[in-house]
Order: C-alpha cells, then structure tokens, then sequence
C-alpha cells in the first residue's frame, strides 16, 4: 500500500502530513499528487469526502518549496478557483495547515466581503492565491489582480461552477492566464459541459477516476421517507431528536425554506442555524464555526452554502427537501462518509417530489430503501433543459438564429421558463 512517505514530497510537507495525522494516501491523492509532480495537467474524477483537497495543495507547496520562486506585486504562482466562499475559505485553511513549515504566502479572494484587504493581500504577490470566480474576475479587470506569471490553476468542483454560471467567468479568467501552465480539473461528476471545458483547456490530462460517476459512498446508509408534505416537520424533530444524531446537515432547496426550517427548529428545542448565499459572510462563518465545534450540532443549508462544508464528523444528512438537480443529491449526501466514516443520508419525500426522487434513482443507478407508500400529486417543477449554444433554427428566446446561430430576433422569453438568474459574485 502506497505511503505519503513514498510519494516524493519534500521533507516539510512530510511533516506537516504526519502532525497532521495522515500516513496512507486515498486513491485520489495517490493518483493525482505523483502526476502532478511529473508536471502534468489532471483531468479527476472523485466523489466528494475522499481527499482532492490535499490531492492538488500539496503538489502545489511542493514545487512552490522547490523553487523558491517569489511572485512579483499583484501576481500568484498558484491559482485556485473554488464556486463558493465556504469552499474557499476550507481551501485555504488546507494551505495553512500543510504549509505549516513552508509558510507560502497566501490570498483569500471572495465575495461577500470589502474588497480593500484582498488588493492590499496581492499588492504584494503571493504564492498561492484562492478565489471563487466572481470577485476574481472584478479584481483582476480593474487592475488589481495579475494571472500573466501563475504557472499552475485548479478548478476544484468545476460541475458545480457551471450550475451556478460561472462558465463564462471561467473562460474570461482561462484566457488572462499564460499559454505555458499547469491545469488541474477536479469534479465529483462529469457532465458535457466539464468534459468540453476540460477539452479546451487541459492538455493531454492525466485522467484519473477512482469512484463511477454520480455513485454515492459506499458507507452511506441511504433510505427514503414517504410522506405528505405537512408532515415533514414533525418527522425531522424527531429525526434530529434521535440519540445517535450527533451532528447533521438539513437541506432546503430556497434560502427561505432554510430560515422556516432553521426557526421552527429552534421553536422545538433544537440549536439550529441557517446557512445560504443571502446570508452575509459573518454569519455564515460564525454558523460554520459553531457546526464545526459542536456548538451548533444542526445546520439548515441550501446548496449553494454546503460545498464548503467540510466536517468529517457529520453523522447524519437529511432532506428535507429533494433537490431539482439530481446531481445535488450527490454532493448533498457526500457531506456525510468523510475521511473514512459512515453514515446516515435520510430523505424526506413528499407527495409532490416522487417525479425527483426518481431522477435521483435514474442518476445513481439504483432503488433507495424506502418507508411508507409514495402518493403521486403535482409534482415539483423540475428546472428547464438549457439548450445547446449555437443549435439550429432556435435559440433560447424561441426565435429563429441568424446565421451563426446567435441571438434570437424576439427580445421576450430571453430565459427558459424555470431557469434561474446567473448568481451574484461569490
């Protein structure tokens, strides 16, 4: 079996792996950490909770050691794009803990927050800069962000950063980066889109995939709840209420079923917390805080917020509410099972969501354990199919493409019926 020690990284990282606690590598690290050495670009595919965090940090400290190379006022060696804050913030905390004896110097880019301290933090340059793609790319259009001189960028959860529409911010930033580089692509799923995006900017990628695609963890205990919607909340009292729930993360699919669910939660006795995208940063850090300590032992969350949910200790994932994508459901349930754990992922399934429940099935291949009777009712509208870009004969107004298959002639409809606006800066 492959050790850490085995893999060639320098002596600090080594140790700072070991205080750590790590000796032996998941299949991704063991994979992607050799070919990233070897200065190739990594096409990976792995379910999340099984460790690409660590998989792209250390190659990237590693060669940052081995040169020495200080990056000039307003540049990064390393690039990494993440879709949300929480994500972000747990990437860069992995930089810290494995620098912890090469001290790189380091940037936090995100939204939510004032700008003034991330252009003063890259006034200087650093060796590692990590960035969700919205302030990003406002930073770098004023000036205040240079990507000439970066010689390695991850993508890290790129399916997620096409749901949330950060594909044409992806390309803005691909295109401001040097020819001569190093690119890391990592998803826990691989929809055509990614595959495209890997097409254009990899070169000949290493891919390595260490789980099938869209396959939930294997210690995941998965079952499905059938009941009417205004039940719901007392099942999941008394779900939370259960001795072995020790920590758990509910998710709603809107920001205000998260704040209902949060408060009615706590009208029942339970130390509860919302966590989502309208939520300013103090409060959504301040609710991951309390989680991770246990303060909190319940977080109500959307999934914009839970990429960035990084705790391997949660013992139990409810839904409360299916996802409309059933690829959420996915990383929804990954936030349980980490760092070799098991655990317990229960969905609540009401009268309107059986259409869902069975997209999610279709996904991973098989029948969820079941308890009670589905009841077919009106079902829960599913999101709008986005046609391909430049299709013929029609575009996404349901007008007639001009010859290149560009904007529709009617100025109404511009979106399918159903499709969300693009997302704030994250």
């Amino acid at each position: 079996m492959t050790q850490f020690s085995q893999l060639g990284l320098a002596d600090p990282l080594q140790r700072a792996i070991a205080a750590a606690g790590y000796a032996t590598p998941t299949p991704i690290q063991a994979d992607v950490i050799p070919a990233l050495l070897n200065g190739r670009d990594v096409l990976g595919l792995a379910q999340t909770g099984t460790g690409k965090t660590a998989a792209f940090v250390l190659p990237i400290l590693h060669e940052i050691h081995r040169t020495k190379r200080q990056a000039p006022g307003k540049t990064c060696t390393a690039l990494i794009l993440a879709p949300t804050r929480e994500l972000a913030a747990q990437i860069a905390e992995s930089v810290r803990t494995y620098g912890r004896d090469t001290r790189p110097a380091l940037a936090l880019v995100v939204g939510g927050v004032k700008a003034g301290g991330q252009v003063r933090a890259m006034a200087r340059g650093v060796d590692v800069l990590v960035a969700t793609p919205g302030r990003l790319l406002d930073l770098a259009q004023s000036g205040a962000i240079r990507l000439h001189q970066t010689t390695t960028v991850v993508l890290d959860e790129a399916d997620q950063m096409l749901d949330l529409g950060f594909m044409p911010s992806i390309r803005k930033i691909m295109a401001m980066l040097p020819r001569e580089r190093r690119t890391v692509l990592l998803s826990a799923t691989l929809p055509k889109p990614i595959r495209a995006l890997a097409q254009d900017f990899l070169t000949d990628p290493v891919e390595i995939a260490v789980a099938p695609v869209s396959t939930p963890a294997d210690r995941i205990a998965q079952r499905v709840l059938h009941l009417p919607r205004a039940d719901k909340r007392e099942a999941l009292i008394s779900l939370l209420s259960e001795p072995d729930v020790r920590r758990a993360i509910v998710f709603t699919r809107t920001q205000r079923g998260a704040d209902r669910v949060a408060k009615q939660m706590g009208a029942a006795g339970l130390k509860a917390s919302a966590i989502h995208g309208d939520k300013s940063q103090g409060q959504r850090e301040r609710a991951l805080a309390g989680f991770k300590s246990g303060a909190l032992p319940v977080l109500i969350a959307t999934d914009i917020a839970a990429r960035g949910i990084d705790v391997d200790d949660v013992s139990h994932v409810i839904n409360f509410e299916l996802p409309n994508v059933p690829e959420s459901y996915v990383h929804r349930i990954g936030r349980t099972a980490r760092a070799g754990k098991s655990g317990v992922a229960i969905t609540l399934c009401g009268e309107d969501e059986s259409a869902l429940l069975r997209d999610i099935e279709r996904l991973i291949g098989r029948r969820i354990e079941a308890e009670g009777e589905p009841v077919d009712g009106p079902q829960v509208k599913r999101p709008a199919r986005k046609p391909r870009r430049g299709a013929p004969g029609k575009t996404q107004g349901g007008g007639q493409a001009g010859p290149s298959g560009g904007r529709a002639r009617r100025r109404r409809s511009r979106r399918p019926s159903g499709a969300q606006r693009p997302p704030k800066a994250a």
